[in-house]
């Protein structure tokens, strides 16, 4: 089952208008980095990752054919690097987004990124709700919640009712 990294731009405080901006990594090989290494990074905006593959392998082609390397061992050699490149390709993306100050908010274990995303907003849902000031539900029926903490001014509850009742019972435990 694949693992996601969830990863959101630096933000003070992220709320619900920020979540379109997060991004799910999936860890694993990546077919489309190996086969078309330079098309693959351009696509996803890895420029210095993109200059450094190109660096790379022409200093390497260059070095190999100086050498008097053969051309199927040179066809070799980049077939290697494009393979480490599809297995790598998630690393070089979560580098990239650490490098543009974004952070990694979670690992999500699913089977496709949709699943990822409803699994990791379930549960960061969960967590916001939890952490969050959420007073619970008040009794209509009786007075204001108060806090008696010395040094801050908090209203007093209204007192209690008289012994006006009204209604059809008004003594407790009375005939009916």
């Amino acid at each position: 089952m694949p693992v996601y990294t969830v990863h959101a731009p630096a933000a003070n405080n992220l709320d619900f208008r920020a979540t379109d901006r997060f991004t799910f990594v999936r860890d694993g090989f990546h077919v489309w980095a190996a086969i078309l290494s330079p098309v693959w990074l351009a696509w996803h905006g890895l420029w210095l990752a993109l200059i450094g593959w190109i660096v790379l392998l022409a200093a390497l082609d260059v070095a190999m054919a100086l050498l008097g390397v053969a051309g199927g061992v040179i066809f070799l050699v980049n077939g290697l690097l494009a393979l480490l490149l599809g297995f790598e390709a998630a690393s070089l993306k979560r580098w990239t987004l650490s490098r543009r100050r974004w952070r990694q908010l979670d690992i999500v274990v699913a089977d496709d990124e949709e699943a990822a995303e409803r699994r990791f907003f379930d549960r960061w849902t969960r967590r916001e709700h939890i952490t969050s000031n959420d007073q619970p539900s008040v009794e209509r029926g009786g007075p204001p919640p108060t806090r008696d903490i010395p040094g801050q001014a908090f209203s007093r509850p209204p007192p209690p009712p008289s012994d006006d009742i009204i209604g059809l019972f008004p003594e407790p435990g009375g005939s009916r």
